[in-house]
């Protein structure tokens, strides 16, 4: 499916691995030049070969860590003026909410609220004025559903899914859209990480635990990066214009609800 965006330029924060690198791949893919962000140059500067030599698209690293303005900075003085936008940061790790301190809790409403916002400040304008945007923040599931340890990211992401339903609504008629993924298990670093953590507590093997973990998933399996990636891709199409204000479960039918 040709989904109208070739030759359109997108930046993907977060994308040296994992979901971030998923949706730059199915971009590249698509036919878009495609801006990649990372805290590791080494891993970002791979990340970058294996693209270009899988789509052949062009591909420009900027390394730096998209949660502070001096990474942000870095973005936009590479690309001022992209077509698409996807916010992607880390979340806070597995945690007990007792266990929260007020620096990890303002760290984590930094990473999984206020950053997306800052960058959608930058950029949201400029899509209006050239008549096509695609916003799109990677959220989670556990916005919808409980999921132990991630309280503190639920409540942030669940804060920017708020925040963006006004804005995506005050855009529309431009031509930009804003619209949330909220994934849930998916076999990415953070998964396994999440894993480990959830073998240690219960005192099982990493692979009892996750046998457990997708026990939960009517799919009984953990969702690919690539099925990821290609769904991003086609929220940022020229046919997905009519698409805003909208989150997006891909869970296996993990969140139990008729609507």
């Amino acid at each position: 499916m040709d989904l109208g965006i070739a030759g359109k330029t997108a930046i993907v924060c977060g994308s040296s691995r994992g979901l971030g690198r998923a949706c730059a791949q199915s971009l590249a893919k698509a036919g878009c030049t495609v801006i990649i962000n990372g805290i590791d140059p080494e891993r970002l500067a791979a990340t970058a070969i294996d693209i270009r030599k899988e789509t052949g698209a062009e591909i420009i690293e900027v390394a730096g860590d998209v949660t502070t303005h001096l990474g942000q900075n870095a973005l936009f003085e590479k690309c001022n003026a992209p077509d698409i936008l996807i916010t992607n940061a880390g979340g806070p790790p597995f945690r007990d909410f007792r266990e929260l301190e007020r620096d990890a809790m303002l760290n984590g409403v930094t990473w999984n609220m206020i950053t997306p916002i800052e960058l959608i400040q930058r950029y949201i304008d400029g899509m209006s004025e050239r008549g096509f945007g695609r916003i799109l923040n990677i959220t989670s599931v556990s916005v919808n559903m409980p999921v132990s340890g991630l309280d503190l990211s639920s409540g942030a992401r669940a804060g920017l899914t708020a925040f963006c339903a006004g804005v995506c609504r005050s855009v529309a008629h431009t031509g930009v859209t804003i619209n949330h993924i909220q994934p849930g298990f998916f076999d990415t670093d953070r998964y396994r990480a999440g894993i480990d953590a959830m073998a240690g507590q219960l005192k099982i093997t990493h692979e009892q635990a996750h046998e457990q973990r997708i026990q939960e998933v009517p799919a009984k399996r953990a969702g690919t990066a690539e099925e990821f990636g290609e769904a991003a891709a086609f929220l940022c199409s020229l046919q997905a214009g009519y698409i805003t204000g909208q989150s997006l479960l891909l869970d296996g039918g993990l969140f139990n609800s008729s609507f």
